[in-house]
């Protein structure tokens, strides 16, 4: 059971790097699910799970109470059967909070798309649909827009990779998303496979590497935060939004490490 009190406090974080400079990061909260649980992964093997809540929806509602705004939710279910699968936990959760909601996993066709819009969602991730049709994806893009439709990179080696992490392509990651941002991408979630759930720091010097050559696009940072010191880190690297999941459901943020963090709603 997760303690109520990790959450009380989560929204947007206004981190105080120094005395004269302040600005903010968004911090995002992943559920992810397998058979209708809470579930995480390390490094994206789906034999190393671990389940921390059978109901998705009384994790949501504990960071809907918290005051927090957004969730990352991945069908992991789905990415591995290459269809949604677990759409009615999304609608669960959506009718049962007022959390805006991205999700991903399993999005592969139009009628893919269509139940996750009808079942709550306010933004879909793309990411092997991105790669294996982006004939759909981009029409995706042109119909609804960049606000809605995010990227998501998952890499390894700086190579992207997809079907829930159990395949590598050939793909670099830069000329990759630069493609899409022409495009009309604008959002790209980027999880390091290899940092996923390890709690051992983010990929930070990748993600500045991404802001040089891409400077446009709204970062979100995933994978690996073990601590508020690393959310530190990816503000001092200009990174604009970070997604946790582990770090939160084991307790290694605490509410003592966030009474110096300025919270706005």
């Amino acid at each position: 059971m997760l303690h109520y009190s990790i959450f009380s406090t989560f929204v947007l974080l206004f981190i105080k790097s120094n005395i004269t400079t302040k600005s903010v990061i968004e911090i995002i909260p992943a559920i992810d699910l397998i058979d209708g649980k809470c579930v995480r992964l390390s490094q994206g093997d789906y034999a190393q799970k671990t389940v921390y809540n059978e109901n998705p929806l009384e994790v949501a509602k504990m960071f809907a109470d918290a005051g927090i705004r957004r969730l990352h939710l991945v069908d992991l279910d789905g990415a591995k059967a290459q269809h949604i699968v677990n759409h009615k936990v999304l609608e669960k959760i959506t009718l049962g909070t007022n959390l805006i909601v991205d999700f991903g996993g399993g999005l592969k066709t139009d009628e893919d798309l269509q139940i996750a819009f009808e079942c709550g969602a306010s933004m879909v991730t793309g990411g092997s649909i991105a790669v294996k049709n982006p004939k759909i994806f981009s029409s995706w893009i042109s119909k609804f827009g960049g606000e809605k439709i995010i990227l998501g990179a998952d890499v390894k080696d700086e190579k992207i990779a997809i079907g829930g992490w159990l395949e590598t392509t050939d793909l670099e990651l830069l000329p990759y998303i630069k493609s899409y941002t022409e495009k009309g991408i604008r959002k790209v979630i980027c999880t390091d496979i290899s940092k996923d759930g390890m709690l051992q720091g983010p990929a930070i010097e990748l993600y500045k590497k991404m802001l040089i050559a891409i400077p446009d696009i709204y970062l979100i940072a995933s994978g690996g935060v073990s601590s508020i010191r690393d959310i530190e880190l990816l503000h001092e690297a200009s990174i604009p939004a970070v997604i946790t999941g582990k770090a939160i459901y084991e307790g290694k943020i605490t509410l003592k490490e966030l009474t110096r963090i300025i919270i706005n709603n």
